[in-house]
């Protein structure tokens, strides 16, 4: 049995939604932004119409670039580096725990309110559940990380150590702009969505360009988009 096409009963092409999607999730764009770029296209849409877009279709594309992402083993199981950052969400402090792989793909995302060792064991257990367990934590000296991991049997797999953790904070580096780009979160349930969506769409197109030739980057880049413009495909 096929599955239903997610874009009917759209009156927009399915090819304008995807550039929206892809725009706002990628870039550090606001709706507005998005909104002037496609109207610089020729494509008159307003804001609101980008914004029940992303709503709508971003957590589909996001899914089935897992999906394919895990069926293909692009999942590492050798280092992960565990960070967690401050997010505020209505002037309240909350922390979004993210754990990344040794090539800076981004493999969970995770809103708690605290981060005890609860909170850390939590989010290591969704992350090994998805994913696998790796041979390497490489974590900051955050001793609530050796709690979680100690209670999981897996403290000796811990790293910790100056400026082995930089994968991590780097990799916060497209999520930082994209908070500021949206004047921050209202909710738990959005910061959430949000991190684990734009993660999907950071990892299908982050391409290292530093470590390719201009060429192979290039191919890379081409892929990246026909695979993007392949999701959501009847």
């Amino acid at each position: 049995m096929s599955k239903p096409d997610p874009f009917r009963y759209f009156k927009t092409s399915r090819e304008i939604i995807r550039l929206a999607v892809m725009l706002y999730g990628r870039f550090p764009l606001s709706l507005r932004n998005v909104e002037d770029l496609l109207h610089e296209r020729g494509i008159d849409v307003s804001h609101e119409a980008v914004r029940y877009w992303w709503h709508r279709f971003s957590p589909l594309f996001a899914s089935e670039i897992r999906k394919r992402w895990i069926e293909g083993m692009k999942s590492s199981k050798w280092r992960w580096h565990l960070d967690e950052m401050f997010v505020k969400i209505n002037g309240e402090r909350h922390y979004l725990w993210r754990a990344v792989d040794h090539e800076g793909e981004v493999l969970e995302s995770f809103v708690t309110k605290t981060r005890d060792k609860k909170a850390a064991l939590k989010f290591l257990k969704k992350a090994i559940r998805k994913h696998g367990c790796p041979d390497v934590f490489v974590t900051d000296l955050l001793r609530s990380y050796g709690a979680a991991l100690k209670d999981i049997g897996l403290a000796k797999r811990q790293e910790t150590g100056r400026w082995l953790n930089n994968r991590a904070e780097n990799s916060h580096q497209p999520f930082r702009r994209r908070e500021r780009a949206m004047l921050r979160f209202r909710r738990m349930r959005s910061l959430q969505k949000f991190a684990a969506v734009h993660a999907s769409i950071y990892n299908l197109f982050n391409s290292e360009r530093s470590l390719y030739t201009r060429p192979n980057f290039k191919l890379n880049r081409a892929a990246a988009l026909a695979e993007w413009r392949g999701l959501g495909a009847e």
